[in-house]
């Protein structure tokens, strides 16, 4: 009889430490798996100035978040100009048609009409408020149109809230951003604009 128990016992122990060494594993896999996916969101933004982390949002807006990658991650942004920057309000950049001063359609007139080659995206409205460093994709009067091109928050901008698709959020060096070189009052314009450096993947 205490045979039996003892054998039970050491059952029981032994199905116990594996209830725990299986437990250390989900928990390790979890952080792992956790820490890769917060690392695949996060962005460098290369600026004259330094650079820029941005933290992306891809439960908020799949479809954009996507498009930012793939562009960014494609060089499609390197040397992109901020065209349109407001102080107080935001800075515009991400044309990579004629807002890209290395290549050879640059028109620093005609930046901020034109897109990439893909298609237009469907509206990603969400309860994101546009705040200080939020990163928001511009598009015209057409909700369905964002395509490259967006822009960062200086400060709060409740108006384009569940307006347009926020994506986004600068993380760290948000007083980089606000070094970018400031337009027209009005109408945003910039006559000798900064530009991205590089923009990739962390």
């Amino acid at each position: 009889m205490i045979d039996l128990l003892q054998n039970r016992l050491q059952k029981f122990l032994k199905m116990k430490f594996n209830f725990k060494k299986i437990y250390l594993f989900i928990l390790f896999f979890s952080l792992l798996t956790s820490n890769i996916y917060a690392q695949s969101n996060l962005m460098i933004l290369k600026l004259e100035y330094g650079n820029v982390e941005i933290e992306l949002y891809p439960d908020k807006a799949p479809n954009h978040v996507k498009r930012f990658k793939d562009l960014a991650d494609g060089g499609k942004y390197d040397g992109v100009v901020f065209h349109r920057v407001i102080d107080g309000f935001m800075a515009q950049t991400g044309d990579v048609k004629f807002g890209n001063s290395k290549n050879s359609n640059f028109n620093l007139s005609l930046a901020g009409t034109g897109g990439s080659d893909l298609p237009n995206l469907k509206a990603e409205f969400s309860d994101i408020a546009h705040t200080r460093g939020i990163i928001s994709a511009a598009r015209s009067a057409d909700p369905d149109s964002a395509n490259s091109q967006f822009f960062i928050c200086f400060d709060s901008a409740p108006h384009l809230d569940r307006q347009y698709s926020a994506f986004g959020k600068v993380i760290k060096g948000m007083e980089l951003i606000d070094k970018i070189k400031k337009g027209d009052p009005n109408s945003g314009a910039v006559t000798n604009p900064d530009k991205i450096i590089t923009l990739r993947s962390k």
